[in-house]
């Protein structure tokens, strides 16, 4: 257990080192009006905090840094999220005035602006989209033989998808496809597509369009399809202006990392509620051992729900960005909730 003493100069130096990105000395931490001990004291406890494993020493300067167990130590119990100004709560706010009624525009422009406040790579999940429901079926034709299911959802929520079209397939039978699709389909969730289709749909196209059953295999096929979570980034090469990342080499790795689908989805954490931090080492990832992620989710409705996380440098402002998110996944989860219920 570190003594109050500790806790005092431990804190002391991660703040320092937050701000200035610069080894923090036993004089620097003397000159704080806070602190009443004298700059010999000072080295001794930052000499026990390094060989608890709290502080690190630099090879350039005879200060100390802190180390992942110290920022975890900090967040866990030193950490208190700071108070966010109005000018900030009103750019967050703005998102929401403009009558933006498309859920992905709300979610795009929210990772935007995430990424401007905090000075980081900010990456939003998009909600599950299977569980959107149908507001319009649309048929385009784009050859003989080919053609694009267009399903737009209650969401604002735009689904492309590409089948076949049966032989000998005419303006007129898509016409009719059309219209009983959207009589039988309208109001039924994504998933739900093409249980409808062979159970329903497939039986009345039977009695007006020949090849019918071609067509609604084909387009079970294409419905069956799982997409991939949508995935929207804000400050992807911010990371570009953080001093830990000059090295080219250290960049390239997340920025590759960040193309990846999969990798970037294990970044989040499990959907749980609150906020979640993961400190350098703790992330899975060779090529975040440099990085902090703090993640939280937000909620559309009920059954509804998509992720945030926030990637910078371990010397991470945490007290900003955790207030910051705190309020972001508030307002989002309540301004998409009203979107939801209005469609």
């Amino acid at each position: 257990m570190l003594t109050n003493r500790q806790l005092q100069i431990l804190q002391v130096i991660v703040d320092d080192f937050i701000k200035s990105a610069q080894p923090v000395g036993s004089r620097q931490i003397s000159k704080k009006k806070e602190i009443t001990y004298s700059p010999a004291t000072i080295r001794n406890e930052m000499a026990d905090l390094e060989e608890l494993g709290f502080l690190e020493k630099t090879h350039t300067s005879s200060g100390r840094v802190p180390s992942d167990k110290g920022y975890r130590f900090y967040v866990d119990h030193l950490l208190n999220p700071q108070s966010i100004n109005p000018q900030d709560i009103q750019q967050i706010q703005s998102i929401f005035n403009n009558r933006i009624v498309e859920v992905e525009q709300v979610i795009r422009k929210s990772a935007n602006i995430l990424s401007e406040l905090t000075s980081y790579t900010s990456i939003l999940l998009g909600p599950d989209v299977q569980r959107h429901r149908v507001k319009r079926f649309s048929i385009v034709p784009l050859s003989n033989d080919t053609a694009v299911a267009i399903i737009v959802t209650n969401n604002g929520h735009v689904e492309n998808r590409m089948f076949n079209l049966p032989a000998g397939f005419t303006a007129s039978d898509i016409e009719k496809m059309v219209n009983v699709l959207n009589e039988r389909l309208i109001g039924i969730s994504l998933e739900e597509i093409h249980v409808k289709l062979e159970a329903e749909v497939l039986a009345v196209l039977q009695q007006h369009v020949r090849s019918a059953d071609d067509f609604i295999h084909s387009l079970v096929a294409a419905t069956m399809h799982n997409p991939e979570s949508k995935i929207f980034y804000g400050g992807k090469t911010n990371m570009f202006n953080q001093p830990e990342f000059h090295d080219l080499n250290k960049v390239r790795m997340l920025l590759d990392l960040m193309e990846t689908t999969s990798q970037v989805q294990s970044l989040f954490h499990p959907k749980e509620s609150g906020i979640h931090i993961r400190i350098g080492s703790e992330n899975q990832q060779m090529e975040m051992e440099n990085c902090s992620v703090i993640t939280t989710t937000y909620s559309i409705g009920e059954d509804q729900q998509g992720a945030i996380a926030i990637i910078g440098p371990t010397r991470m402002d945490y007290k900003r960005v955790v207030a910051l998110l705190d309020v972001m996944r508030m307002d989002l989860s309540n301004a998409l909730t009203r979107t939801n219920r209005s469609d």
